[in-house]
């Protein structure tokens, strides 16, 4: 299948890296957008824009079916300083294509120009061009827009670089493959006062210690040790001074669970443990915690025959387990049955995702773009 559209692959890498040199930070991919929308509209494919914000779909029938597939490609860049040196590396400071979204939406671009011209399916296949995947809940934002109601799909799929898999590799599995990503912020207060009279000062720094010490402890103890669960805090801030305690002290963190009662019983663990230590230093503290993205949960028939068309494309492999980051395609898997696929593209120095120095490797287009249209041509079998 590659040979059929080995002549794309050249004006795709130029997309791809102007996309990379012109990066978007979520719900802001107006040039992003704007790009896709006129390459679709040259194929003579159907846009509609303005989905969920900046979210573009394309929809592309042939033959007489009503049955329908979507294919989802992110578009969105990070608030990361590239540190690439490359020629087409970012210009705007601070923002970066460090997840490899340049790199998807070329390839399903890709896989419209090539399904333009084959047409080896019989149904209607909707190109989900997403906004906000990067925290920002950007699919959620397309499900509220309707998305599933005015462009229905009997299933939906996504494809993301994974640059621990050997290149060209495709994997995934059924039910969990990404965890869900939860977020708390836990306010500690004293009063505040001086270092040297601690006594007189309920002290929030000591709280804040203790707290983060117990908090470490809940997915030991708390949690049954066949469950899969992490517990990470990554933000302590509190004080100015030397020889002055702190009347406020801030610990942030995250949680990642592949199941609703394990979320339940952290949450629950994170409050009792706050209320504990509080009472014990005499501080009053405060805890608020986010359950931002769900669990991306594979439909087993969905991932079993994504896997099954991946192994007519490359080297397929069923995944033994999930990964703890987390993927906000969960929302639309929520909303319809589907699979979420990686495609490795490791090489010799493999650049982990979300690293100043990373680049999404050219060398795994076609693979992409071969697995897209695959899925098409598999699931609307004409």
């Amino acid at each position: 299948m590659t040979a059929e559209f080995e002549d794309l692959i050249g004006p795709l890498i130029e997309f791809r890296r102007d996309l990379h040199a012109n990066p978007e930070l979520g719900f802001n991919e107006h040039r992003t957008a704007a790009r896709i929308a006129d390459a679709l509209e040259a194929l003579g494919i159907e846009v509609h824009k303005g989905i969920g914000g900046t979210g573009i779909v394309g929809v592309l029938r042939a033959g007489s079916s009503g049955r329908s597939i979507g294919l989802r490609a992110d578009m969105d860049a990070l608030p990361i300083q590239e540190q690439t040196g490359l020629a087409h590396a970012s210009s705007i400071p601070g923002v970066f294509h460090g997840c490899g979204h340049d790199g998807h939406t070329a390839m399903l671009l890709g896989a419209a120009q090539h399904l333009v011209r084959t047409r080896r399916f019989d149904g209607i296949v909707n190109f989900i061009f997403q906004p906000a995947e990067e925290g920002l809940g950007g699919a959620r934002a397309m499900v509220e827009d309707r998305l599933f109601q005015r462009f229905p799909c009997e299933r939906v799929f996504a494809l993301h670089n994974w640059p621990d898999l050997p290149a060209g590799t495709i994997a995934s599995r059924p039910g969990p493959i990404m965890a869900a990503a939860d977020r708390f912020d836990i306010s500690i207060e004293g009063r505040g006062g001086h270092a040297a009279i601690p006594h007189n000062t309920p002290d929030a720094i000591l709280a804040a210690s203790t707290l983060v010490g117990e908090l470490n402890t809940i997915v030991s103890r708390r949690i049954p040790p066949t469950t899969s669960a992490v517990l990470s805090v990554t933000q302590i801030s509190g004080g100015h001074a030397h020889n002055v305690l702190p009347p406020k002290v801030i610990v942030v963190g995250t949680v990642r669970t592949f199941d609703p009662l394990t979320q339940d019983r952290i949450e629950d663990s994170i409050r009792q443990v706050a209320a504990g230590v509080a009472q014990a230093s005499g501080t009053s503290i405060e805890v608020q915690y986010n359950r931002y993205y769900p669990a991306t949960i594979n439909d087993p028939s969905a991932a079993s025959e994504a896997l099954e068309v991946a192994a007519t494309v490359a080297r397929a492999e069923l995944s033994p387990e999930p990964a703890f980051t987390s993927e906000d395609f969960a929302f639309m898997l929520q909303a319809c049955k589907g699979a979420y696929l990686w495609l490795g593209q490791g090489g010799k120095q493999r650049v982990p995702l979300h690293n100043p120095k990373y680049d999404f490797n050219d060398d795994v287009l076609g693979i992409g773009i071969g697995l897209h249209a695959a899925l098409v041509e598999r699931m609307l079998a004409a």
